[in-house]
């Protein structure tokens, strides 16, 4: 593992993987209306013995610790550990984000074997580093594949685009896209949407939007702070934004299948990323310019 990144006041970072507008390069799709007992088996993609569960969903990384969590259809995992640690029961988590506070997360997908959740799971929250998850709401009616944190709530996609400030109480936002990945900074309103045709941009977390021109189509995007962007073509090309979404150069390229990325800010002040791919999780200390395995000495 790398030395530990700056601390971002005891953030993780996160993105779940691409769905939605993107189905035929991450390989799950959501549903407005999911059928009960196919999401568990609906993962295209395959980390085979390199990764734990059969597909990862996102990944979060400790600005306190360094610690690195995976999202998966079997449920959450340390993969700090060799072999990757289970934590707490599992679930099918389609969609995934930290809050506010470093062991606070959002999740949401389908219960998995013996649990006695509600399918799909709606909105639930996790306060003790994803042991235990308390029903926030739309228990039995969402399924969120896209999900993101931001200083103003949660901004959540099933098949339309919500807000919510609080978890609890929702509003819907018209939209005329489909998000495949939403991305978002607990200390920021900005966040990014990213579809077939290219960014989406919102600056009030999630109300309005508006689509960037002249912006790469990336299938994944991560913030590692407030003003500074990371995406990921299909293709595996990088590209870094210094402003928040505005504006983007092509750095280096992921040479594996990308299934989720996370950023966070390094010790030298430049971007650090995180990918989990079908070969493992890799990372790059310089911007994105060049990735190694994260277990690397």
């Amino acid at each position: 593992m790398p030395r530990k990144p700056a601390g971002r006041t005891g953030h993780f970072a996160v993105l779940p993987a691409a769905a939605a507008a993107l189905l035929a390069l991450a390989g799950c799709a959501p549903a407005a209306t999911p059928v009960p007992g196919t999401e568990s088996t609906a993962g295209a993609a395959s980390a085979g013995d390199t990764l734990p569960g059969s597909h990862v969903h996102g990944i979060a990384v400790s600005g306190e610790t360094s610690q690195v969590l995976l999202a998966t259809h079997d449920g959450l995992f340390d993969a700090t550990t060799t072999p990757a640690t289970k934590i707490g029961g599992t679930n099918d988590l389609m969609g995934f984000t930290p809050g506010p506070a470093d062991g606070v997360f959002y999740a949401s997908g389908h219960p998995g074997p013996g649990s006695d959740l509600p399918n799909p799971l709606g909105l639930l929250r996790s306060s003790d580093g994803g042991k235990t998850w308390e029903q926030l709401s739309r228990q039995g009616e969402s399924d969120f594949h896209a999900l993101t944190a931001t200083q103003a709530g949660i901004v959540a996609f099933d098949g339309a685009l919500r807000t919510s400030p609080d978890g609890k109480a929702w509003n819907t936002v018209a939209a005329d896209f489909a998000p495949a990945v939403l991305a978002g900074h607990p200390d920021s309103t900005t966040v990014l949407a990213t579809t077939q045709d290219g960014i989406q941009r919102s600056t009030d977390s999630g109300s309005t939007w508006t689509p960037l021109e002249n912006g790469p189509v990336i299938q994944f995007a991560a913030f590692a702070h407030p003003a500074e962007a990371v995406g990921v073509e299909p293709d595996g090309t990088v590209h870094y934004s210094p402003d928040a979404g505005q504006t983007w150069t092509e750095q280096g390229r992921i040479d594996a299948e990308v299934m989720a990325i996370a950023a966070l800010r390094g010790e030298d002040g430049r971007p650090w990323i995180w990918a989990a791919t079908a070969d493992g999780v890799m990372v790059s200390t310089d911007g994105g310019m060049t990735f190694r395995p994260a277990d690397a000495d």
